[in-house]
């Protein structure tokens, strides 16, 4: 290659479109911005249409040859460049003894000499391990330097493995084969360790200058062959919190069954509940009956009741305390991290069949159009009139009643479902976004096994309640606000101007049309996969356009709830599970006035901060969940190893493809090495992998059939070999005008490097396999 040329895949063109910054104006702007990100640097220029997907390839180049360092998810910097103040990790000593941090964010971060202590600092000094928040100060005698600002807890340093001996030293080995470090334990502390142990171990400050650093364990947390061993990697690698403290145990043991003191009687009203079959605990009933109002022909009242949470958990307490902490319950296929003590939430809290029970209600009143008229919250003591999982409730509205249904059938079940048909009217005419997902449940024999992978059916019965609890948070946010009470909403923003853009540049390759002006609807979206459902691009579209949605967060700001399409929304049915609804419960007892245990001067102070901290904790369960997940279903094919699938393909990235099996919805990787012998380009704007010598295409979407090789429990690590052919070239699609060249390398070494990617990014979530959710209780996560 001639000295001063660039590789063909980060070379800038010769003349920069219009519109468009030049190279150098470009880094510029990026490292005055300090960190930014694709859509900050669209607006920054007034970019629009081609010049926006120009400047995304620009932006790949820099980062390919080295300029730009990522940050984070989505954002840039200039390679090397530090921010005012960061987040980072102690990771090593120089040779004169000084520590070494780097942010956490930015693999291009360069290491930063930790400041001394100044003097008067009574803090303990920093150590190996450490995660600090710091200042970055510049030196003059150049580079920077890190004062520390606050320490944040033991860092990245921390290793969670599994414990291998040979005769020359033990190791802990890490469960993530993402992470290449392992730690070696000393002859003295490995005396007390088996091979197969599970531990979490963290580096000791004795370092080596080459090979695994000196490690010490801080706990044995079982088992590699226990049943329960994934659940249990899964809360330790992403920190959940576990167990109770004695003082939150001791106000749990004391809660008292409820009277009627200060409570509406609502033991003589029917209200069921209808949960998986499963569920130990019953966190809402429903109730419908016909409205004889003659002012309103054909409406009907829907009861919604909930278990009052907020008269056992009080503002201070430490089931407070700890409910705060936990922020919810975590949902794990063979078992349940509860965010309240079980005397509590499957005992007192839970609306147990024929037993009186504390609940907040809500009374509903909807049209003949299925439109909602009013409502009216009380406090009350109900009684549950029957315990009915799904399928029961779904087999008596279509007339096979069995010994339990039969006598409540004309008087609960009908009503319940004429009912939901009113309510459906008012649903269609919101036209909620209709994204359809295969949903399995994992089912596990008397050995704690898994015992089979099964489709979950979408009955009927869910979207009933479903849709009665929606009609309830809704009812809960507008009487918050009429009542101008702080809340914590539920919000969902509207889909970025990048992803509807990347959306519509890929329907253009389908020969879909989509006005690029159009703002984006969910009538538009829903009309999209009307007219694509039962074709045979119907999965991939479903599929994209999911991934062009925003994620859901809570907020004390409201913006509404795009994929709901509703202009008011918040959580208020599940105070068992949710700590964010339990602030709204607290809200209208306050609003209310229905007791003295509602909103504190605490809860309204930090509200905002609350709402961040319950965001976090939900991805860190759903992360959690997803894990454990990966592994139970890696360990049930790792028996399967050499047999063949079909699967359709759900991601596509410059190493490989992500496919996902149609037998067990289970998530792995055709690395790029068994796709054919010659070079692939990834075309983000196809979603596809294309020859660069053939043009044979690989997109996003296409059935496919594939040989499991390789089934890694510990990783949740499945590796796949394509047996399909790829689509033969299009003639009429234009090359991708630049991309990642991902070679095809047979050599040995040359393939993904072991089973550690376990699924295709989706809808800001890398990884997320969409076709395996626990469908344990977890209602209304939207």
């Amino acid at each position: 290659m001639p000295k001063n040329r660039q590789p063909k895949s980060t070379r800038f063109p010769q003349k920069t479109p219009k519109g468009l910054p030049d190279r150098d104006t470009l880094i510029k702007h990026i490292r005055e911005s300090g960190e930014t990100n694709k859509a900050e640097i669209a607006k920054a220029f007034g970019l629009k249409g081609e010049d926006r997907r120009a400047l995304r390839h620009m932006l790949q180049a820099l980062e390919a040859e080295g300029a730009l360092g990522k940050r984070g998810r989505r954002g840039f910097a200039e390679a090397g460049a530090l921010p005012e103040v960061g987040v980072v990790d102690v990771v090593e000593r120089d040779h004169d003894g000084d520590l070494l941090v780097r942010l956490t964010k930015g693999e291009d971060a360069p290491l930063v000499v930790l400041a001394p202590p100044r003097k008067g600092e009574a803090a303990p000094a920093p150590g190996l391990g450490d995660r600090l928040l710091v200042r970055f100060v510049a030196l003059e005698a150049g580079g920077h330097e890190a004062q520390v600002i606050k320490a944040l807890g033991a860092g990245g340093q921390r290793l969670l493995g599994v414990i291998r001996k040979n005769r020359r030293e033990t190791r802990v080995e890490p469960v993530d084969r993402r992470s290449k470090d392992s730690l070696i334990i000393s002859q003295h502390e490995a005396e007390a360790l088996r091979e197969g142990d599970l531990v979490l171990a963290q580096a000791s400050g004795r370092e080596v200058r080459y090979g695994p650093q000196n490690g010490k364990i801080l706990e044995v947390i079982g088992r590699e062959e226990q049943p329960r061993a994934f659940s249990l990697l899964a809360i330790h690698a992403h920190g959940i919190p576990t167990g109770f403290s004695p003082a939150a145990e001791a106000e749990a043991e004391k809660a008292e069954p409820p009277t009627l003191k200060g409570r509406e009687d609502l033991r003589d009203v029917p209200l069921i509940t209808i949960d998986p079959a499963d569920a130990r605990d019953h966190d809402d009933a429903v109730f419908a009956e016909a409205d004889t109002d003659p002012k309103n022909p054909g409406g009907w009242i829907v009861w919604v009741a909930i278990a009052d949470v907020a008269a056992y958990v009080r503002p201070g307490s430490a089931l407070d305390e700890t409910a705060r902490e936990k922020a919810n319950s975590v949902y794990f296929p063979d078992r349940v991290e509860p965010m309240l003590p079980e005397v509590l939430s499957n005992g007192l809290c839970s609306l147990r069949e024929g037993e009186n029970r504390a609940c907040l209600a809500v009374r509903m009143v909807f049209g003949a159009d299925g439109r909602k008229r009013s409502h009216r919250f009380v406090r009350g003591l109900m009684r549950s009139a029957a315990k009915l999982s799904y399928e029961q409730a779904q087999a008596c509205a279509d007339g096979f009643p069995d010994d339990k249904t039969g006598p409540i059938a004309d008087r609960i079940i009908k009503p319940l479902w004429a009912a939901y048909a009113c309510l459906k009217k008012g649903r269609d005419a919101r036209s909620p976004l209709q994204i359809e997902s295969a949903e399995r449940r994992i089912s596990f024999n008397a050995e704690g096994e898994i015992a089979a992978i099964t489709p979950r059916a979408s009955l009927e019965a869910h979207k009933l309640i479903e849709e009665m609890m929606i009609q309830a948070n809704v009812s809960a946010a507008e009487t918050l606000e009429a009542r101008k009470t702080p809340l914590i909403y539920r919000i969902h923003d509207t889909p970025s101007a990048e992803k509807v853009q990347a959306l519509a540049d890929f329907l253009s390759t389908l020969g879909i049309a989509w006005n690029k002006g159009e703002a984006p609807r969910t009538e538009r979206f829903n009309k999209l996969l009307a007219e694509t459902r039962g074709g045979p691009h119907a999965d991939i579209v479903n599929e994209v356009v999911l991934r062009t949605q925003m994620q859901a967060v809570y907020s004390t700001d409201n913006i509404g709830h795009f994929g709901l399409n509703l202009a008011k929304y918040a959580h208020f049915t599940s105070p068992i599970r949710r700590y964010a609804d339990l602030i709204v419960h607290r809200g209208l007892i306050s609003a209310l006035g229905f007791g003295s245990d509602g909103l504190s001067e605490r809860d309204i102070v930090k509200m905002s901060d609350t709402a961040e901290a319950i965001t976090f904790a939900e991805r860190r369960a759903m992360a959690a969940e997803r894990d454990a997940t990966d592994r139970y279903v890696a360990a049930y094919l790792a028996d399967r190893v050499g047999a063949d699938f079909k699967g359709r393909i759900t991601g596509v990235t410059r190493f490989g493809l992500f496919v996902r099996l149609d037998e067990t919805g289970a998530d792995g990787l055709v690395p790029v090495s068994k796709l054919g012998g010659e070079y692939f380009i990834h075309d983000d704007r196809t979603h596809s992998l294309v020859g660069e010598r053939s043009g044979a295409r690989w997109p996003l979407g296409m059935p496919v059939e594939v040989r499991l090789t390789e089934a890694t429990p510990l990783t949740g690590g499945l590796l796949f070999e394509m047996l399909s052919e790829p689509m033969a070239a299009d003639p009429n699609a234009p090359r991708p005008r630049l991309g990642m060249r991902a070679r095809n390398d047979r050599r040995p070494g040359g393939g993904s490097g072991g089973a550690s990617f376990r699924g295709p990014p989706r809808q800001g979530q890398p990884g997320r396999p969409k076709g395996i959710k626990n469908t344990r209780k977890k209602k209304n996560r939207r």
